[in-house]
């Protein structure tokens, strides 16, 4: 495909210089400066999916905040006082929602980014730019949410007469790692969505799914002691058990669990890209 240059691409002579355009052939590594050369392109793109989401909604924002919130009463009612499962010497409200915060940050992540591809289709037909734009800037645009959820988890510590420990300090690299997974992901189920239609009808029984495979109406210390390097295998499980630590200062640190969860993060990310890279010159002719 021919591109008309811009002014800055021309030749000393004046003449234009033609750059063609050709879809790239079997695995080729993801182009990260590609990627930032677009960065407006992905502010934009952010701006774009944060404001459609609230707009003509009632609530608003408020939405970010009754996900988590509503989920942690429902839990403490059935979960805290009927089923009495233990909350880590923890007022059982604030045990679950320490981790709803950042779980509904994983699953809307994973919601939006699966579709995010197959809803630009105009885009993708039209323009040529980098394709991991679309999954990237869909899952940034979910940290607003987590901002917003997170500030009142923070509101409601003093109400239940819990402080944050000294390892607050670590929330940012866990909140990366929540990002890294759901990144990992969301690349894998956006990719495969082009191709398989009802791979987005699926993702509301694996969200589901996931969420009872992570401690998040159960602390982890209910898991025999062998089988918990193996249950971080999860990459949700450190970031739920990591940020109870940091936030909550519960008595139960992560350890190995945390260490094979950013492996299997990192392992999902990496072959998430791959994925997607390889089947991305295929997505206008399929989309």
């Amino acid at each position: 495909m021919a591109v008309r240059p811009s002014p800055a691409e021309l030749a000393e002579d004046g003449s234009e210089v033609t750059t063609v355009i050709r879809p790239s052939r079997g695995w080729v590594p993801p182009n990260l400066r590609e990627l930032w050369q677009y960065r407006e392109l992905v502010y934009f793109l952010i701006w774009r999916n944060i404001k459609v989401r609230y707009k003509q909604t009632t609530l608003g924002i408020a939405c970010a905040i009754l996900q988590p919130v509503a989920t942690m009463l429902v839990f403490s009612l059935f979960f805290g006082k009927l089923a009495e499962l233990p909350s880590d010497g923890l007022p059982y409200p604030m045990f679950a929602l320490a981790a709803l915060v950042p779980w509904t940050f994983f699953a809307n992540g994973l919601t939006q980014s699966a579709n995010s591809v197959v809803q630009d289709e105009q885009l993708i037909r039209k323009v040529y730019f980098p394709r991991l734009a679309i999954p990237v800037s869909t899952v940034l645009s979910g940290v607003v949410d987590f901002l917003l959820a997170f500030a009142v988890l923070l509101a409601m510590l003093p109400f239940y007469g819990v402080l944050p420990s000294a390892n607050v300090v670590w929330l940012p690299l866990l909140l990366v790692l929540a990002f890294v997974t759901t990144m990992g992901v969301g690349l894998w189920l956006s990719a495969l969505n082009v191709r398989y239609r009802d791979v987005r009808h699926a993702v509301p029984f694996l969200t589901q799914f996931w969420l009872f495979a992570t401690p998040i109406a159960y602390p982890s210390s209910l898991v025999p002691e062998n089988w918990r390097a193996l249950y971080g295998v999860n990459p949700m499980v450190g970031v739920v058990d990591g940020f109870r630590w940091a936030l909550l200062g519960v008595d139960t640190q992560p350890g190995p669990m945390i260490a094979v969860s950013t492996v299997t993060a990192l392992v999902i990310l990496v072959g998430g890209v791959l994925y997607f890279r390889g089947m991305e010159r295929h997505f206008a002719d399929i989309v």
